[in-house]
Order: structure tokens, then C-alpha cells, then sequence
């Protein structure tokens, strides 16, 4: 039934969106020009978003998840989780045109995958304009591969018997559209596939997402996301990777994200598919990203 549900709630807010009337986002002094910042980061909390680099613009950025604010294992004794580190990643995104964007990270990893080297690129193929689409339209191609050394037995995913074993790998296709000034929406679909799962678990996972970000100030923004994974063996959405937070666009081309989600995994390749907490229970986490652009 979630399954029903979530096609419906995405298809409504795409026709939303391809129906939008109010034709008052920020956009340029030009006419028939792109729309700016549907969103003002590359990526929302765990989604990509629409957002590109200018051509020549190399980005360095590093993002952190701590551990359970709560929970069994949050609380005072951790002092809610900011003594630990679920997840790190440190890497570099470089804009070759206006329109296409390459990126390599290095990533502890929060599942039984660590150590992962991670590559991506991304293509826009439509931008929102003011007179012309109402939708920014992006590819996002992403993979990854594990450095750990092998272990576990045979079976697991961690044995790694082949050298493809390590390798995983995922695909979004995400539409996103600027309504008014200061409300933004975006809804993708995913695919991930993994060379080696365990037990009855599927190598390919098919997931959709929504997104959204409300201008509360001329700096500072409320951003959520949240995604569904469509497997027979992940009927539960409480395990399902939501966040919520605030990003704070400070000048001189630093964006400041603090977030919280139940995902403990930053790539795609890592929360799709072995998020497994549960917010009720308090197995939520606070995150945060800093971007610093350099022009090359």
C-alpha cells in the first residue's frame, strides 16, 4: 500500500509543479532567463539537488554524521552522539561547463561497506527559466568502491571473492522547480545496485524521493528531504531516510548545512540501501556540511 501511496503523492507533486502559475521566482534581469538557486547547495540532506557548479569552479567539501542523539546508543553518556562519528566524507566537486560537473570523495562509511571511494557526475539537461520550463531536470551517476581489507565469510559482503564485489553503483534522475521567491520542490527517482548482497536481499533497488526548501531569510533556509526504497524485504517506512535541517549561505562562497536524519550513511550507495534506524526510537543523528568554492 506505502507503494500506492508514495506513486501518487510523486506524480501530484510533479503535475504540481508542471502547473505552477506564479511566475515570481528570483531569476535574472534577462528575459527568458534561468531561474537562481532553486536550491542553494548541490545537495539537499542525503538527496542531490538540481544545483550546479559554474564552469571553472572547484568546490571543496566535507560532511560529518555523528551518532544517535538518543537511543540506546545516545543519550548523556555519548553526549548525544557528538562523540561519535557514524559517517565522514572529504572530497572535491569541479564544474567543466555550466552544465556538467564531475566529483571524487573519500567516505568512512556508516555500513558494512567502509573505507569507499566515491566518484560522481552530473548532468543538467533543462533549467528552469522564467518565460520557457517550469523544471530544472538533472542526471546523477554515482560509484563507489570499498578499500576495506576482505573479511567475514563466504557469502558476506565483505568476503569480496571478486574484485567487482566491491564495486557499487547508483542513478538519479531529479526534476526540481522554484515556486515564488521562497518556496522550493524537487522529486527524483533512483536506481542502486550493489554486486554482492547477503541473504535474500535484491543487487538492484529502485527508490523515490522529495525535497523541498523554504527562504526564511536572504540567508538562511529550511531544507528537508526524504526517500522511499521499493524492496519486498523493506516494507517498514520508519526506516526510511528522512532529514530535516537549516543551511546558512555566509558570503565569499561558503554554504554552511546542519541537519538531522535517521541515515547514517552520507553516499547514496551507503544510506539507500542499509538505513535501518528508527526515529521513534531515537536513532536519529545530527549532521552538518561546509562548502568552500575556489575559481580555477
Amino acid at each position: 500500500m506505502y507503494k500506492i501511496i508514495f506513486k501518487i503523492s510523486f506524480f501530484i507533486c510533479v503535475a504540481i509543479t508542471l502547473n505552477a502559475q506564479d511566475k515570481s521566482p528570483m531569476i535574472d534581469s534577462s528575459a527568458n532567463s534561468k531561474v537562481n538557486q532553486v536550491f542553494k547547495d548541490r545537495k539537499v540532506i542525503n538527496s542531490q539537488s538540481t544545483e550546479m557548479l559554474n564552469a571553472g569552479r572547484l568546490d571543496f567539501r566535507v560532511s560529518h554524521r555523528f551518532g544517535d542523539i538518543a537511543g540506546e546508543g545516545g543519550g548523556w553518556s555519548s553526549f548525544y552522539g557528538l562523540e561519535s562519528a557514524r559517517d565522514i566524507a572529504i572530497g572535491f566537486d569541479y564544474g567543466i561547463s555550466d552544465n556538467i560537473l564531475i566529483g571524487i570523495n573519500r567516505a568512512k562509511g556508516a555500513g558494512p561497506l567502509k573505507q569507499n571511494l566515491n566518484s560522481h557526475l552530473k548532468i543538467r539537461f533543462l533549467s528552469q527559466r522564467e518565460n520557457g520550463s517550469p523544471l530544472s531536470v538533472v542526471a546523477f551517476l554515482n560509484g563507489s568502491y570499498t578499500t576495506m581489507e576482505k573479511g567475514g565469510f563466504a557469502g558476506s559482503v565483505t568476503y569480496f571473492e571478486k574484485l567487482l564485489h566491491r564495486f557499487s553503483y547508483h542513478s538519479d534522475l531529479i526534476l526540481s522547480s522554484k515556486i515564488g521567491k521562497s518556496f522550493s520542490i524537487q522529486a527524483l527517482g533512483g536506481y542502486t545496485y550493489r554486486n554482492l548482497v547477503e541473504g535474500d536481499d535484491t543487487n538492484g533497488l529502485i527508490s523515490a524521493g522529495l525535497a523541498t526548501r523554504i527562504q526564511l531569510t536572504k540567508a538562511l533556509g529550511l531544507i528537508m528531504d526524504s526517500r522511499v526504497i521499493i524492496s519486498d524485504i523493506r516494507q517498514d517506512l520508519k526506516y526510511f531516510p528522512v532529514g530535516a535541517g537549516l543551511e546558512w549561505e555566509t558570503g565569499g562562497g561558503h554554504v554552511f548545512q546542519l541537519n538531522v536524519t535517521n541515515a547514517r550513511g552520507i553516499v547514496e550507495t551507503d544510506y539507500i540501501p542499509y538505513t535501518n534506524d528508527d526515529w521513534s526510537s531515537g536513532e536519529f543523528r545530527i549532521g552538518f556540511t561546509i562548502s568552500r568554492q575556489f575559481s580555477l
